[in-house]
């Protein structure tokens, strides 16, 4: 058995570790890396594999560092299962056709600067079309519910807790028939306990290998009260400046759970009932509409909301409105009283996000507030370290809005919060990979597995490495 590590290896970006065992290729997960654009456009264009030698996919949850390259996949020749959670598949459906729309958008515009120029034209890494194609290979069991994946290899889902439909992966294999099976745990990304909308982690107690991330491993989230106090000062302090709270945010799991804390503070007259607040993504209100569909991820939390709440929706309140066409999304360029306008990408790369960023930027009522992991090379990164200058769409613009880093609205745990959930396993794994997380961070998580769990043999592969296992 032997496993190669084709993405978020020493990055948070485009997962992608391929598992040999028993004759068969399982892949688990396929995301898009997000980079450099030109790294980012060769990387992902280019698979480090033959797809048509891949028998399996596995994937872990639909955010796009993780499913996003699955069309190009299937346009590259991968005939088999692609085996998820019903919530995934339902999220995929929706945001791999997104994303193929964001790309055939970006090669129209870069099209045409190129037959100005008199270049031949580009082509998208995959269209609508492939996205499409790529669905009718999903496969959708629930968690907790073996499933025979290939011969002597067992799939069991258990809930991540990150985001709606995501599943730690445990995989049951024999290798020679009458031994002991190897426990084979990847735990896709993992989420917190205690927090809004979903169910908590569910904590494993074997596993001969594990495969964790390690995005936070080397800092701590700070407590959930915190957070909402420090989210209504901001929205207050840029109300009364009169100025607009312009927020990036990925259109899964961190606006549903945004809109949700906004309605609490509302409900609870922390903030004012008047106040306007924009879901700026039509990629947003489909995914909203499939959580809405799936209460059986919903922790007791959102139960008693949907009992209590006035208006029976937590993901929506009388001020708040959702803004599907280009033409709503202008009109809100001409807002003059203040407002929170919510829009994707979380990382500030691509969508609406950039026009609203653009017309506010250099406004110093306004606050920008950033309230995800952002990757390096990226806008949300370059922000959050403070640089006085940014390009937009080509154009530079002077940073002079306040921006504001709120880290408790992670959807990823911490380093406390990763080592509880590695200390509930009975014995230490006899290997263990660090994935999807920056070299400091995965290298001090490394470093508390080994010191204080006494794992025995603790990993940060590089980009391609390979093991036996």
């Amino acid at each position: 058995m032997e496993i190669t590590f084709h993405g978020a290896a020493r990055t948070v970006t485009g997962s992608q570790h391929l598992l040999e065992v028993n004759g068969r290729r399982i892949l688990l997960d396929c995301g898009l890396y997000q980079g450099p654009r030109e790294e980012s456009k060769d990387r992902n264009r280019h698979l480090p594999f033959d797809a048509a030698r891949v028998d399996t996919l596995i994937l872990s949850h639909a955010h796009i560092d993780h499913s996003g390259n699955i069309p190009n996949l299937v346009k590259s020749g991968f005939k088999g299962d692609i085996i998820t959670t019903s919530a995934t598949r339902d999220l995929c459906s929706i945001m791999l056709r997104d994303s193929a729309k964001i790309q055939e958008s970006d090669i129209d515009y870069l099209n045409k600067k190129r037959r100005r120029d008199r270049l031949p034209p580009l082509e998208p890494i995959y269209t609508t079309a492939d996205a499409v194609a790529s669905l009718k290979q999903f496969i959708g069991i629930s968690y907790e519910r073996p499933y025979q994946v290939a011969p002597g290899v067992t799939l069991t889902f258990y809930d991540a807790g990150h985001v709606l439909g995501s599943a730690i992966v445990a995989l049951d294999i024999e290798e020679n028939p009458g031994g002991r099976p190897t426990r084979l745990v990847f735990s896709g990304d993992l989420g917190r306990a205690k927090r809004p909308i979903l169910n908590d982690p569910v904590f494993l107690e074997e596993a001969d290998i594990l495969i964790l991330e390690s995005t936070y491993g080397d800092r701590e989230h700070p407590d959930d009260e915190d957070t909402d106090h420090r989210l209504e000062d901001i929205i207050r302090d840029t109300i009364k400046q009169g100025g607009k709270v312009i927020v990036p945010a990925f259109a899964v799991g961190r606006t549903q759970e945004l809109v949700y804390r906004l309605n609490n503070l509302v409900e609870r007259r922390d903030l004012p009932a008047n106040l306007q607040v924009y879901v700026d993504s039509p990629l947003a209100i489909d995914v909203t509409q499939v959580f809405r569909s799936h209460p059986e991820a919903y922790d007791d939390e959102i139960a008693e909301v949907l009992l209590t709440d006035r208006d029976r929706d937590p993901f929506g309140f009388s001020m708040m409105r959702y803004t599907r066409s280009a033409e709503e999304s202008k009109e809100l360029n001409f807002l003059r009283q203040p407002a929170v306008i919510i829009s994707a990408s979380g990382m500030a790369e691509v969508g609406r996000i950039l026009h609203h960023l653009k017309n506010n930027i250099e406004d110093p009522r306004s606050t920008i507030l950033i309230t995800g992991f952002q990757a390096e090379h990226t806008l949300g990164r370059r922000l959050v370290e403070g640089e006085k200058r940014v390009k937009i769409f080509g154009e530079d613009y002077d940073v002079r809005a306040r921006v504001v880093a709120l880290n408790g609205l992670s959807g990823h745990a911490d380093r406390s919060e990763l080592i509880a959930w590695a200390r509930h396993l009975k014995q230490p794994p006899r290997q263990t990979f660090l994935v999807h997380g920056e070299p400091d961070a995965a290298m001090a998580l490394a470093d508390s597995l080994s010191v204080q769990l006494g794992f025995p043999s603790v990993h940060v592969p590089e980009m391609h490495q390979r093991f036996t296992l």
